[in-house]
């Protein structure tokens, strides 16, 4: 499971990466793979909630929903004043494969093992996520608006990471 979780974050990291190559990505871009990024945690949290077995993983799982959604409310009042329209491209069509393929294998499993394959998810999917914000979305965001929303969702973010990261060693 951890393979798996790790090549998702790792190919989603990548077609940012190759995309950033060819072409930095535009901030309707930007907005696009912003909202999905989210959105995938958003739909993970929400399974933590329900189907986590210890208090702490579900209690997570309920800040990802809540510290999630505000960042994209956030990120669609700020598309809707800027009209900008999202624009779908290969890394958020691969981050919304990647975080539906995650649900369905979350899904299966129960107890300590959903606990630990959750968590391990999120500290995956925050390392790849912060590094992409860091290192390519944060740097190409033309819009001053959209690049500081980007820089306080990688502080959220960052606090996300240690958060499971503590998470994961009360659970090994």
């Amino acid at each position: 499971m951890k393979n798996f979780i790790t090549t998702i974050a790792a190919s989603s990291l990548l077609l940012l990466s190759g995309h950033v190559a060819a072409q930095a990505p535009s901030d309707a871009q930007i907005a696009a793979i912003v909202v999905t990024a989210n959105q995938v945690d958003i739909d993970a949290g929400k399974l933590a909630e329900s189907k986590g077995s210890n208090a702490e993983v579900k209690a997570f799982g309920k800040q990802m929903v809540t510290d999630h959604s505000g960042v994209n409310k956030q990120a669609f009042a700020l598309v809707t004043k800027l009209k900008v329209t999202p624009e779908d491209n290969a890394t958020s069509q691969s981050l919304k494969s990647g975080g539906a393929d995650n649900v369905k294998n979350l899904e299966k499993l129960s107890g300590a093992a959903f606990d630990k394959a959750y968590v391990d998810n999120e500290v995956a999917y925050h390392k790849t996520v912060n590094a992409a914000l860091k290192d390519t979305l944060i740097p190409d965001a033309q819009n001053p608006e959209l690049k500081s929303l980007l820089q306080s969702g990688l502080t959220l973010f960052q606090a996300h990471l240690e958060h499971a990261e503590t998470l994961a060693k009360q659970l090994q």
